[in-house]
């Protein structure tokens, strides 16, 4: 049986269970899913997962109760568990106290997604990256497959979706902490497109092999790459755009609500959750828009407005995940060229990756971390010498703002790469970044 016929027989067994005055939402979250991690350009460990998990909200007089479950594949033997469990959450809900903020959707939405595969199989794609690493040494993770989120409730909303992934996160080390680090996702994997970034690994290999350009602490003019974008701009995941921390003062963008501080105007960010690799509906059963603008031409625009928080400061939600966090980024292309990056650039830092990200002033979006692996040095355009690891610390006020320079026309697919549990469906699109100043602190 289709995961998708599984999901709905289990929600319609649900169904007619139900009593007067009960109603329930019901998640399926599921995959097929093939692994293969590498170590020193060899296959160190690889299989398949298939799994679904379904979990169940019951809502009765203002009280909720929840359980969540795997199934077994055993249609018969998890429907029975499924009316179990739910007969046991109906003698726990009514001794619960009531929540007041307990909100769900009342309009029925129904609505499906799916998508053909475009992938390669698995074998051809480990194929080519063994050949492409032969004599180097590669460790790294490749996952592939489709990825199925669901939705029911006793109104009979039904909602479906699929949609077929791969995801290749890897580094190349030379030694000790020289490595480059790397990524390619999406949802059709193209050969000539792994060729061209193992071509320049080696390039950048090579200049690994040269003696460490020494940095004195200051303000240096850098290049981010789209990875080095990504933890800039995730550690704005962290409430940034939530309503509830507007709310309350906690989150680190509030100074774009409750005063001038603006950044760029070339920087428009937003969630376009229909170009990301997730559905267009949550766990509540509210629909999410293909698009919401967060910040525009550097003005603060929306917020994240989950059901949650939208009965409690009586707003109306935008379809926001419980934690009104994106859950795909897209930041809007410039106009610089990325064969024009080192040009452009001139005498400065290139810097791949960033990470061990946090806030050392949150009020201010005042943010430190490392730079990671390969980061080079640049004289008049031209890649000179490898730069060991370094700490910065700057406000994205800053970063994002008046030493905003430029952004690339291209931007990359970045998935994130987290398979704790399951595979992630966050995503971002993202271009690079060119910043007159940057502070690197040691």
């Amino acid at each position: 049986m289709k995961a998708q016929d599984y999901f709905y027989a289990l929600a319609d067994r649900l169904q007619s269970h139900i009593q007067v005055g009960e109603v329930f939402t019901c998640w399926y979250s599921g995959e097929e899913s093939d692994f293969v991690r590498f170590n020193k350009s060899k296959i160190r460990q690889a299989g398949s997962v298939n799994q679904g998990l379904i979990s169940v909200n019951l809502i009765k007089n203002q009280r909720q109760s929840s359980f969540e479950f795997g199934l077994s594949g055993d249609i018969e033997r998890d429907g029975k568990t499924l009316e179990k469990l739910f007969s046991e959450q109906r003698k726990h809900v009514k001794h619960l106290p009531a929540d007041p903020h307990v909100l769900f959707s009342e309009s029925v939405h129904s609505s499906e997604s799916t998508h053909e595969s475009q992938l390669s199989s698995s074998e051809s794609v480990v194929d080519q990256v063994l050949s492409l690493s032969k004599n180097l040494d590669l460790v790294g993770i490749f996952a592939q497959g489709p990825v199925y989120r669901g939705f029911a409730n006793s109104m009979g909303q039904r909602n479906w979706f699929s949609k077929h992934t791969f995801n290749l996160d890897y580094s190349i080390y030379l030694r000790d902490d020289k490595a480059i680090k790397a990524d390619y996702a999406g949802f059709v994997f193209e050969q000539n497109h792994l060729e061209r970034e193992f071509e320049l690994v080696q390039d950048k290999l090579k200049v690994l092999r040269e003696p460490a350009q020494a940095l004195k602490p200051g303000k240096y003019r850098v290049y981010l790459a789209p990875s080095a974008v990504n933890e800039l701009v995730g550690i704005l995941n962290w409430g940034a755009f939530s309503e509830k921390a507007f709310q309350t003062k906690q989150s680190p963008l509030s100074k774009m609500r409750d005063s001038a501080a603006r950044f760029n105007p070339m920087f428009s960010l937003g969630e376009s959750t229909a170009q990301g690799a997730g559905p267009l509906f949550q766990a509540q059963g509210f629909m999410k828009p293909g698009n919401v603008s967060l910040i525009q031409n550097g003005k603060l625009t929306n917020s994240l407005i989950s059901p949650r928080t939208a009965k409690e400061y009586g707003l109306h939600t935008n379809g926001a995940n419980a934690s009104e966090s994106p859950e795909a980024f897209e930041l809007r292309a410039g106009d610089l060229s990325r064969n024009d990056v080192l040009k452009k650039l001139d005498t400065g830092i290139f810097i791949g990756n960033l990470w061990y990200l946090n806030y050392s002033e949150w009020q201010s979006a005042r943010i430190t971390g490392m730079t990671r692996f390969a980061c080079f040095w640049v004289e008049n355009g031209e890649i000179k010498k490898p730069l060991n690891v370094m700490r910065f610390d700057d406000s994205l006020y800053s970063i994002f703002g008046d030493n905003l320079e430029a952004l690339t026309k291209e931007s990359d697919f970045i998935l994130d790469p987290q398979t704790y549990g399951e595979r992630s469906t966050c995503s971002a699109h993202l271009p690079g970044a060119l910043v007159k100043e940057f502070r690197l602190t040691l």
